[in-house]
């Protein structure tokens, strides 16, 4: 039987730091990273979080990001205000309840806009706006499709006693359509082609488009901010890198995010236009918090004697603007 070779202490000891010199830097890499935690909306509009986890793109800046997903940004921003998590991915609706609540929260960037749509039961005869009326309508309350609906229901000059409004989530209405339920429902993508997809020529998209866009957004609390400034600014230079990367890799992209809300290629590749992803703080934003909050104060969906926010307040303009001010373009507030 062959004698096993013993190896010389000097190799052995060459080849430990040769070992250490590969695996020992990242392992202290690895324990040097911030942790944060991130509650997301696990859909198309939280793009560029989802491109910056999936690509080692908070890592790169040294953060070690977990993940909670939800189903609506309200979810979202209710979990961090809870302390839940540090980050929250929202739209405008959840931010302007509250502000007006008068939470805590800051406004660090804007990272994505879309329109929100009407997906309508074919024979629910519905093909104009006017023709809701009498209709029962499917909305999520406390968020962009509420306010969506009452910007609908006027530009079609109904009133929300001219409908049946059911107030659902999201992935409650495709369902709720399909039994026959609801007659259409008010809400973002996916949810709209996944009723395309799954009724087919009983489903007919009502004409909306350039009605009202909602936006995706990155929210703090004010005392998280205070504290951990630096590391929010880390957490949006991953964003502007994940911008970048999806920009110049589209298809890539497409695929990447796809797989991770669980949505199939083609189907996402079909609606990707309808997402514009760029962070951000600017005027289209700040209008679209005050054209919220202006409804709120004149819907009476408001906390007992709130008034217009001091959006002043809630914008946290700095840490965006301290790493690239071409993003920051708000000109009043």
């Amino acid at each position: 039987m062959p004698r096993a070779r013993s190896i010389p202490a000097a190799a052995f000891a060459a080849c430990a730091v040769l070992c250490w010199s590969i695996v020992g830097p990242t392992m202290a890499a690895a324990q040097d990273l911030v942790k944060a935690r991130l509650a997301q909306n696990l859909g198309p509009i939280s793009g560029l979080v989802i491109v910056a986890k999936a690509k080692g793109m908070f890592e790169k800046q040294g953060l070690d990001i977990t993940v909670a997903n939800f189903t609506s940004g309200k979810q979202c921003l209710d979990t961090v205000l809870g302390g839940g998590a540090d980050f929250a991915t929202t739209a405008e609706a959840p931010v302007t309840a509250a502000a007006m609540a008068n939470q805590p929260i800051a406004f660090v960037a804007g990272m994505e806009y879309s329109d929100l749509k009407t997906m309508t039961a074919a024979k629910a005869g519905i093909r104009t706006k006017a023709d809701l009326r009498g209709k029962k309508i499917g909305f999520t309350a406390g968020t962009g499709s509420e306010v969506y609906t009452a910007t609908l229901l006027k530009a079609a000059g109904l009133t929300p006693g001219d409908v049946t409004l059911v107030n659902l989530r999201p992935q409650e209405m495709l369902p709720a359509m399909a039994a026959g339920s609801i007659d259409a429902f008010d809400t973002w993508e996916p949810h709209i082609a996944n009723a395309r997809k799954a009724l087919g020529e009983n489903a007919v998209l009502l004409d909306t488009k350039g009605l009202y866009s909602e936006t995706f957004n990155i929210v703090v609390t004010r005392p998280y901010l205070d504290a951990n400034g630096p590391l929010v600014q880390k957490f949006l230079r991953a964003l502007l890198d994940a911008e970048a990367w999806l920009k110049a890799n589209p298809d890539e992209a497409i695929t990447t995010i796809a797989d991770i809300v669980g949505m199939k290629r083609d189907e996402l590749a079909a609606i990707w236009q309808d997402y514009v992803y760029r962070v951000r703080i600017d005027d289209q934003l700040l209008g679209i918090l005050k054209l919220h909050a202006a409804w709120r104060l004149e819907s009476g969906n408001h906390p007992p004697g709130a008034t217009m926010p001091d959006f002043a307040k809630v914008l946290a303009l700095e840490p965006l603007r301290g790493i690239d001010a071409s993003r920051v373009t708000v000109s009043a507030k």
